[in-house]
């Protein structure tokens, strides 16, 4: 699965990829990928990747980094800064916009989450469902 994280800077990419970890059940660090292109995370048989191209000046510095190699069926790869990796970076499965309420001063955030394809619209639906609590 290939999720794109979308959104200026210090809107909370690397935030939703940590809070992500988390509610899996990862314990240790998670630091932004901004210097090492990518940070690898194994939690249970699930294989993540964090990627940021926020430094890329040219869009074939993904391929010369060899990072086509990570985007594989048995993965799920969270990129922020897709667009500067455009035309080798795959396409997203699952676009998550991230952006500052409009003419607001608080800390939050709106999330516009977009299924672009068929595993994203797959993994929107069960976002979607209602969840069920068990008995009191």
């Amino acid at each position: 699965m290939v999720v794109w994280l979308d959104g200026d800077l210090g809107a909370g990419k690397t935030t939703l990829v940590r809070a992500l970890l988390r509610a899996l059940g990862h314990a240790g660090p998670v630091k932004s990928p901004t210097y090492t292109l990518v940070e690898v995370y194994v939690v249970s048989s699930l294989y993540l990747y964090h990627f940021d191209f926020y430094r890329f000046t040219d869009p074939r510095e993904f391929l010369d980094a060899g990072l086509d190699e990570y985007f594989r069926d048995d993965s799920v790869c969270l990129v922020e800064w897709p667009g500067k990796a455009a035309g080798f970076v795959p396409p997203a499965d699952l676009e998550v916009r991230l952006r500052f309420p409009d003419g607001a001063s608080s800390s939050g955030r709106i999330a516009d989450l977009l299924a672009r394809s068929e595993r994203g619209c797959q993994c929107l639906s069960i976002l979607d469902r209602p969840i069920s609590r068990g008995a009191a």
